[in-house]
């Protein structure tokens, strides 16, 4: 039977993932890990898969505790020390084998961002597969400079001396990324630490299950397994992480996590990095080329991951005289953009989950801002 099981759960798993299914149907299965047992629209044949196949599956699953983060960071500290990360030819391999995964798998990752966001396949190529292709390649193309020390100038009382800064590895890090581009934000500090010559644990967003799976599988056939390894899972997992002693943090995502992250470093006094976004207002003035104008707001509220990035611009600031003009033109950009009906535009991703969803039809549905909308605020929530 359990041999039966895995063979349908691999059927299942394939139609879940199909980047032409229903886009209704994935998110809907997304949302809730339960789907399987509750949903009277699935066969009663799935039905008796999830009664009769979870729990082996549960049972031959190791839960990733503090005891397995202790000896994942034990063994990675290990081959730290050895000094095999340290090597010029060790990082530019690692460097080279990261380029060539993202070029070898531009599909896989584009049909990943499609199913945690909707992603349409030109806004995954441009916001996240070439940055990420220009960050390997600049990192290949400086990591000699970057790593050849720099001499300085030495005081009068050192005389005579000679002095030079020698940048060196810290050691083994820690990347928890965030899901609103997770694989940008997932492999780009990637790139950075392995430049540096570190060890480097990534713990891709949950919210994102897709892309943190595609992570986990192209890493482990692409890089140095002994040295950068993916841990996968919620918040068991990341906290299972943070007990532990780490040579530096590099977080993204929001305050209340990032409080967290940090008084989990400071017990050992770990330097971390917290990427926690912020606001991002815009002033108009009346002089400008309004067209010009409305064209970038649209591109970096709507067009950019449908608002969910910081860059996306949360508020306007301009003259009384002027937000009228302001406003139609944004109606015409609008339209341009994304037709007269936007639920039928192919280039505007989703909201992540039901529940960021609910946040925003909870602010547009405030008793002070519902009588305000002058545009939008239709919202279909099977489509988030």
């Amino acid at each position: 039977m359990a041999t039966l099981s895995v063979v349908m759960l691999s059927n299942w798993s394939n139609c879940c993932n199909r980047p032409s299914g229903d886009y209704k149907f994935r998110q809907a299965y997304r949302r809730n890990n339960l789907h399987l047992r509750q949903s009277s629209h699935l066969s009663s044949s799935f039905h008796c898969l999830c009664a009769t196949t979870l729990p082996v599956l549960e049972e031959q699953k190791r839960t990733f505790d503090a005891e397995r983060a202790a000896s994942l960071v034990k063994d990675l500290r290990n081959n730290f020390r050895s000094g095999r990360t340290k090597s010029y030819e060790w990082r530019v391999a690692q460097l080279q084998s990261i380029l060539r995964m993202i070029d070898e798998n531009e599909k896989m990752i584009i049909e990943a961002l499609y199913e945690d966001l909707g992603k349409p396949e030109l806004e995954s190529f441009t916001a996240e597969i070439t940055m990420l292709k220009s960050s390997s390649k600049e990192a290949l193309e400086q990591l000699k400079r970057w790593m050849t020390p720099e001499k300085v100038k030495t005081s009068i009382s050192l005389y005579p001396s000679s002095a030079e800064i020698v940048s060196e590895p810290l050691g083994v890090v820690l990347v928890i990324s965030t899901w609103n581009f997770p694989f940008l934000l997932s492999l780009d500090p990637v790139i950075g630490a392995v430049a540096a010559g570190n060890a480097v644990v990534l713990k891709p967003s949950e919210l994102a299950p897709a892309t943190s799976s595609v992570l986990a599988k192209l890493l482990e056939k692409y890089v140095d397994r002994s040295a950068i390894t993916v841990v996968e899972g919620a918040v068991a997992e990341t906290s299972a992480l943070l007990e532990q002693k780490w040579d530096k943090i590099f977080f993204t995502g929001g305050g209340r996590v990032g409080r967290i992250v940090l008084t989990a470093a400071a017990k050992h006094l770990t330097p971390v990095v917290l990427e926690l976004g912020g606001k991002c207002p815009a002033v108009v003035d009346s002089n400008v080329n309004i067209e010009v104008a409305v064209r970038r707001i649209i591109a970096g509220k709507w067009a950019c991951n449908n608002g969910q990035a910081c860059i996306g611009v949360d508020y306007i600031i301009t003259t009384k005289d002027f937000a009228p003009k302001l406003i139609d033109a944004l109606r015409n950009g609008l339209e341009e953009f994304f037709g007269k009906d936007p639920f039928e535009s192919k280039d505007r991703s989703r909201i992540v989950n039901s529940f960021h969803f609910k946040r925003l039809v909870g602010l547009m549905d405030e008793d002070k801002v519902s009588d305000k909308i002058v545009l939008g605020a239709q919202r279909d929530e099977s489509q988030l």
